[in-house]
């Protein structure tokens, strides 16, 4: 049942895009860290939807990190990802890395909002981890040029994670979706998790496309992926062909990116080489999200179980896949049991945000126009 307002393929895909990505967050979270085997031994078998906490004394099992991951809970993949949005609602424009300093760094300092995997009112600096904290300690304190704030920051997925909004901002357009998330992401990563947050929005962009398939939505994002992650995108493809059951495709896609992945085979003990910058290689979770988006054939249910249960960081590879096929699909695709179940637990609106990144797109596309119209008359003059 698509809620009320929403009546546009455009409001159907942004809806789908940023539901999915949040459902795939909140359902990979609860197992974010853990093998395969671990997951199934410690839930009776494979995850199929939203489950309990890994740790029932989540508070104080790991003292690093104590959130409330599981029984429905978005982290802060979806935090992130809320927050971005609501700069692009006052904006109403391309965003670069100076928006990300002067527009999202004050959102993570000031302003409680609910947080659920820490059951109250925080700011959202208090729940995001050491990578998204450098956003603050680099740009607020450190005064650091916003385009190069992300040089020295531990290379991974902390700008990949939130950028499903560019894509939508540039619905259609994966090379203006890549251009611009580039940009942003340079206030945060470098290296291969810029590329990532480049790649990821690419493959939004293209599956906000009329018609588009998963094929072609991985397609797009490879076609303008570049270096390590180019290659590892291209492995993981090679071993979704012809798959399609995520069970099988897990063990599969793990072996594909195993060359590019920096963090090794122990993810709680990783390698000497984690996260250090690097041309040859590529974050995990983009290439192997964009694996399960074939091996689902788009379909976000299948996506998201396949991304929850590979393990390791589920949290951002489910909701990634969730990302492109709930584009894909549209709200309609995306299991309403599932949205309604982690909307509720997460006390949070995963509709709205949606429905604004539709009224932003269209805002953004006038704008567009209207300076492609000048430069085509300025052109127009000089021949």
């Amino acid at each position: 049942m698509t809620p009320e307002g929403i009546s546009t393929a455009l409001e159907r895909k942004a809806t789908g895009a940023l539901v999915g990505s949040a459902v795939g967050d909140a359902i990979g979270g609860a197992v974010e860290g853990w093998t395969p085997a671990a997951i199934r031994e410690r839930h009776g078998g494979w995850v199929t939807g939203i489950v309990r906490p890994w740790y029932d004394d989540w508070r104080t099992a790991r003292p690093i990190a104590p959130y409330h991951k599981g029984d429905g809970h978005i982290t802060d993949d979806t935090l992130m990802t809320h927050a971005l949005v609501e700069v692009y609602d006052e904006r109403r424009t391309h965003l670069d890395a100076y928006a990300i300093a002067e527009s999202l760094v004050p959102k993570m300092l000031t302003g409680p909002r609910w947080v659920p995997e820490l059951e109250t009112e925080a700011l959202l600096l208090q729940r995001v981890f050491l990578a998204e904290k450098w956003l603050v300690a680099r740009l607020h304190y450190g005064h650091v040029d916003p385009r190069e704030a992300g040089v020295g920051n531990i290379v991974n997925c902390g700008a990949a994670m939130y950028v499903a909004p560019v894509g939508i901002a540039n619905a259609g357009d994966p090379a203006g979706a890549y251009a611009e998330a580039i940009e942003l992401a340079g206030a945060h990563q470098s290296s291969y998790g810029r590329e990532a947050a480049g790649v990821f929005a690419a493959a939004v962009a293209a599956a906000m496309a009329p018609g588009a398939t998963a094929a072609s939505a991985v397609g797009a994002a490879l076609a303008l992926a570049k270096d390590g992650t180019r290659r590892a995108v291209e492995a993981v493809a090679a071993a979704a062909d012809g798959v399609t059951d995520w069970e099988q495709a897990i063990p599969l896609l793990r072996q594909a990116i195993e060359p590019y992945d920096t963090v090794g085979p122990d993810y709680r003990d990783q390698s000497m080489d984690a996260r250090r910058p690097s041309r040859t290689k590529a974050i995990e979770e983009l290439p192997v999200a964009l694996g399960f988006v074939l091996v689902s054939e788009g379909d976000v249910r299948r996506a998201v179980l396949g991304g929850t249960n590979y393990g390791r960081d589920a949290d951002s590879i489910a909701s990634m896949a969730g990302a492109i096929t709930g584009a894909l699909s549209g709200l309609s695709g995306v299991p309403a049991d599932w949205a309604a179940d982690i909307a509720a637990a997460s006390k949070t609106d995963l509709v709205e945000p949606g429905r604004v990144m539709a009224s932003v797109a269209l805002d953004i596309r006038a704008a567009d126009a209207e300076r492609w119209a000048r430069r085509v008359a300025a052109l127009d003059a000089l021949v």
